[in-house]
């Protein structure tokens, strides 16, 4: 059986990362969503909301599971029986990045396959950063979460329902 992770903060979950879950399943027997808990960088939303966010909308996909973790991205593959990690690609930038992270991760597990999934055309601009900072200032984020991830974001910056869905009364 092959147990793949899918790491990150998810912070937002956008249809970019949907992108990645759906795409990585037909590769493996089971994928893990691993929320990170990364308190450095500040995310927007607590863990606990972070994982329930990504619990909805995988909720519908096979062999799924959303589980939070707060060690190194190796030692939590190990820890879930995993041998492969999956990321997700968008552009160069990204390229050099997760090349320095997957050398790393060699070194510190070199029983760990990193299998990188380009991300969809469509999906290529998004990035959780710009996401939020749209959210905040009050932009359409239609095509580019989940609804209930820009209900949970018009929350959270307080925003009249058109903005974080394209409709509805200002």
């Amino acid at each position: 059986m092959v147990v793949a992770v899918y790491p990150g903060t998810f912070d937002p979950l956008t249809y970019g990362h949907m992108d990645i879950i759906e795409r990585a399943l037909p590769l493996v027997d089971k994928l893990i969503v691993g929320v990170y808990e990364n308190l450095t960088k500040r995310p927007l939303f607590p863990l606990e909301q972070r994982l329930r966010l990504v619990e909805e909308a995988v909720s519908g996909l096979p062999n799924v599971e959303v589980k939070a973790f707060k060690e190194l991205t190796v030692d939590f593959i190990h820890r879930v029986g995993g041998k492969v990690m999956i990321r997700g690609l968008r552009a160069g930038s990204d390229f050099e990045r997760e090349f320095d992270m997957a050398l790393m991760n060699r070194n510190l597990a070199p029983d760990i396959e990193v299998i990188c999934l380009m991300t969809s055309s469509q999906y290529q601009f998004l990035s959780s950063t710009l996401i939020k900072e749209v959210a905040e200032l009050g932009g359409c984020l239609e095509g580019m979460v989940p609804e209930h991830v820009a209900v949970a974001l018009k929350e959270r910056f307080s925003m009249p329902t058109k903005l974080a869905t394209g409709k509805g009364k200002m």
